[in-house]
């Protein structure tokens, strides 16, 4: 237990020497933190919202939104399904929805169970639930199919709505350029966003709160301009506003949708004022040809979120897959419009339910308490572990105060928040850091009652010891993991801090603590040990 080859020394001292160096930045003015060679670490701690400031919102997505949009997909599958069908296209009428419900009345009585079995394929069965799906298929009044949502469908649509619409909004904010945001699921249908160091939410509202959903249609030039001023549009058209809010008549089936957008830039138009530029994928860009072929001469409108931006006129087949959004835009909206567009659409609408701005004042105050809190520990410790185990006491306390530097430059090197949770987390670090040590000289004490001599008694303390240091650290680490996991926001906050902790305190504790007695006794051989 006190051999320790160079090797093994060497191994310590570098380990020390890397976390002192990962921790360095932290103590640097960020002034001149410029000046510092690129092949050395820069990178600061970062800090969450408690402490740094910033905004706080939580969303909400609306269960009869996602049933909506549950269903038009739905309805969209249907038809080319039903088109598609064995034994050719299967006849129908009277398509409508209502209450959940997509229905539509077979032709061809001959064609009812075959489209019956058709459309039975579209439904999916659920997971973890034996022979529930989540689409139910029934036949009644003889020739009319109806397709009902079932509770656990819906359940699960929303609950993978949601997940994608975490990820969306985790794309959208980390094109600002922010640090370390904290975006989490609240329950089935609320999702808490917390951007550290931005004060004002009101750009990140714009950003995430918009569905982005994207779409080309072709403008419905037949339309009487006196029936539109009434509301009224041919079957298969819709009135939408274009951007001044002036109304629009489109053919209501899109033509093509941003799911096969690929990327999107901002650029600029051929006057050079700032525009959008975007390219599909292999398939969009093989639709986008054929429409803009189909419809030469024909005007298409560009929407986004229902609303139009953008009406041009097909002079010439698009071959590329690419093409351009123009209008009034500035460079911050263009880019705002290319970050929506790149992220991907919202699958169901957001809300914002509840925002809160955290001043960096208040941070600054329990960065302030927190350091008082943790000095004072770190103080108190070392002047309790120092009149209590002398010699032994002061090597407790060094390797406590290498194990903080530590935990700092972990936590930088790896890109770890530090929250109020966090500082909590690592008081409470400190004051554990030195059990181990504790156990130790205890259990060296007990070694020299029993009449040991000075080698033998640190030995054997060191060696029982690490046992129970090692069985009671491999616990507490398992619940801190279980918490990260489970946990959120400041249970996490928490939890790193509380893991990085544990595994730093048991090198510091035993493995550079056993290596300075262990130099001190081959130095000095003393023939009794004051402890």
């Amino acid at each position: 237990m006190l051999d320790f080859p160079n090797w093994k020394i060497w191994t310590i001292l570098a380990t020390i020497a890397l976390g002192l160096l990962f921790a360095a930045p932290n103590f640097i003015p960020d002034r001149q933190l410029a000046l510092i060679p690129s092949f050395l670490p820069s990178k600061q701690l970062s800090l969450g919202l408690d402490l740094r400031g910033g905004s706080h919102l939580m969303l909400e997505a609306s269960t009869d939104d996602v049933r909506k949009t549950k269903l038009e997909s739905l309805e969209e599958t249907v038809r080319n399904e039903l088109r598609q069908a064995d034994g050719g296209a299967v006849a129908y009428t009277d398509m409508s929805t209502a209450n959940s419900q997509l229905s539509l009345i077979v032709t061809d009585p001959a064609r009812l169970d075959a489209a019956v079995e058709t459309l039975r394929k579209v439904t999916r069965p659920l997971s973890g639930l034996s022979g529930a799906r989540d689409v139910e298929v029934n036949v009644v009044d003889g020739n009319k199919i109806v397709l009902t949502e079932t509770d656990a469908g819906v359940a699960q649509s929303i609950d993978n709505a949601m997940a994608q619409a975490v990820e969306v909004i985790r794309k959208r904010i980390d094109e600002l350029g922010t640090r370390e945001p904290t975006i989490v699921r609240q329950g089935s249908n609320r999702i808490v966003v917390q951007v550290p160091g931005l004060q004002d939410p009101s750009a990140l509202k714009a950003l995430i709160g918009k569905t982005a959903k994207l779409e080309f249609k072709l403008v419905d030039v037949g339309a009487d301009p006196n029936e539109v001023a009434q509301g009224h549009v041919p079957p298969g058209s819709q009135i939408l506003p274009n951007i001044s809010g002036a109304p629009t008549v489109l053919k209501r089936r899109a033509v093509i949708t941003g799911d096969q957008l690929i990327d999107s830039q901002v650029s600029q138009d051929q006057n050079g004022a700032p525009a959008v530029s975007f390219r599909f994928d292999s398939t969009g860009g093989r639709r986008f040809a054929q429409v803009t072929q189909e419809n030469v001469g024909k005007p298409f409108a560009i929407v986004l979120d229902n609303k139009v931006i953008s009406v041009a006129n097909i002079n010439e087949p698009i071959l590329g897959g690419s093409g351009i959004i123009s209008g009034s835009y500035t460079t911050q909206t263009a880019n705002e419009l290319a970050i929506l567009l790149r992220s991907g659409k919202l699958p169901v609408e957001l809300k914002v339910v509840e925002e809160r701005t955290v001043g960096p004042d208040l941070g600054a105050d329990s960065i302030r308490a927190g350091t008082i809190a943790a000095t004072v520990a770190v103080l108190a410790v070392s002047l309790l572990m120092i009149a209590t185990y002398g010699r032994f006491g002061v090597y407790s306390v060094i390797a406590l105060f290498i194990n903080v530097i530590m935990i700092l430059g972990i936590m930088s090197a790896g890109g770890f928040t530090l929250t109020l949770p966090g500082i909590a987390g690592l008081v409470l670090t400190i004051g554990a850091a030195v059990d181990a040590n504790v156990l130790i000289n205890e259990r060296i004490r007990e070694e020299q009652r029993k009449g040991r001599g000075v080698f033998a008694s640190v030995e054997v303390g060191f060696r029982d010891a690490t046992r129970t240091i090692w069985d009671a650290n491999s616990l507490n680490i398992i619940v801190a993991i279980i918490m990260f996991i489970f946990g959120s926001g400041p249970v996490k906050g928490f939890a790193v801090v509380l893991s990085i902790g544990i595994a730093t305190s048991v090198f510091t504790a035993v493995t550079l603590v056993r290596l300075m007695v262990s130099r001190w006794l081959g130095a000095r051989r003393p023939a009794t040990l004051s402890i």
